[in-house]
């Protein structure tokens, strides 16, 4: 498993860099966005389902989810600046005549797939020129390394500390870590440890823009802010809670992609539409991190803190037990309504 996990890790880190991979001693993928091989030529293309779409391909099948994998076929190969291209739909208005495009069968689903959410856990377009010509020296992954790499049993409490806070200034943070994943999730702790009551816990994945910048087209500075102040409340009552803070920008598919979403919204696409068309998912984080957190902490059962049902479901799936939910909602803003309610009326979030 210590293998496995490595290589999804290399693979990880050549993506970020440009680098080529090679999954299941099959495929060779070179990324479109990050690509550092500047001859590198492909007749074929890996994009996304969602992508194919707007690209309108004639003989494009239906796609069960939008970041499923589509190979395609141009009239000439492709280069790096025309892959770049046709994977950015933040460009399209920019370059608005691509084409025509064919999709063709993908001899290696399974590989394909996988090569799809490592470019998502790289932070980058999930967009590749196939086995390209002067691609470059490959990292090589296989497809069930990805499943070894997910395992938790990895993370580990690494340390912690008090940590006054404007909330509560007896506050304690621990600080996760896991050797082959460069995200440090962190728990803060507030009140004294009880098993006579579940803790309030609230899962935060990071928000730069809306945690650090008070960015108004989200609601998560609020969140985080309330939920502290909730937590403080219910120790002062002899209670408990738990936030975990964890490093998953933008609900799993990083940060330059989430302001490419941002860019997308502002060309009228919704939240969820905007993360379709850059060919990734809804959401996309992953939850049992946050049940093995709470499992190191000697958390058992949890009111957890959420207007979103689907991540109840999603904790109680890891093995983490909801004694209840405890809604979380807060007024919207002038710069948030939409986007609250695309939460309400899209993603099934109880608002």
């Amino acid at each position: 498993m210590t293998t496995s996990r490595r290589s999804v890790a290399l693979a990880i880190d050549a993506l970020r860099h440009g680098w080529a991979i090679r999954l299941d001693d099959r495929i060779t993928l070179l990324p479109a966005e990050t690509g550092f091989a500047p001859d590198a030529r492909s007749r074929t293309m890996l994009i996304s389902a969602a992508r194919a779409a707007t690209l309108k391909l004639a003989n494009q099948r239906e796609a069960a989810e939008p970041d499923a994998p589509v190979l395609i076929r141009g009239a000439e190969p492709f280069d790096l600046a025309a892959a770049r291209v046709l994977s950015d739909p933040s460009l399209d208005l920019d370059y608005p005549f691509k084409g025509p495009f064919l999709a063709e069968h993908i001899q290696h689903p399974a590989s394909a797939a996988v090569a799809m959410e490592l470019a998502r856990l790289a932070g980058i377009l999930p967009a590749f020129l196939v086995d390209p010509e002067r691609g470059g020296e490959a990292q090589a992954v296989a497809t069930a390394d990805l499943a070894a790499w997910k395992d938790t049993v990895a993370l580990a409490i690494a340390t912690r500390a008090r940590l006054p806070v404007a909330a509560a200034e007896d506050a304690e943070i621990i600080a996760f870590r896991s050797a082959d994943d460069l995200r440090e999730h962190v728990a803060l702790v507030i009140g004294e440890q009880t098993g006579d009551r579940p803790p309030l816990v609230r899962l935060h994945s990071e928000c730069l823009t809306g945690d650090i910048l008070g960015s108004l087209k989200c609601d998560c500075g609020p969140q985080l802010d309330a939920a502290l102040e909730a937590m403080a409340k219910e120790a002062r009552g002899g209670g408990w809670g738990v936030l975990l803070y964890l490093r998953q920008e933008g609900r799993g598919i990083g940060l330059i992609n989430k302001l490419r979403a941002y860019q997308l919204q502002d060309q009228g696409f919704d939240t969820v539409d905007a993360n379709n068309r850059l060919g990734l998912p809804t959401e996309a984080r992953d939850f049992p991190v946050a049940a093995r957190m709470l499992k190191l902490l000697g958390v058992g059962a949890i009111r957890l803190m959420t207007n979103n049902p689907a991540k109840v479901d999603a904790l109680r799936e890891a093995g983490v037990e909801v004694a209840e939910r405890v809604p979380h909602q807060l007024p919207p803003n002038p710069h948030n309504a939409r986007y609250l309610a695309t939460k309400r009326d899209r993603t099934g979030h109880l608002l």
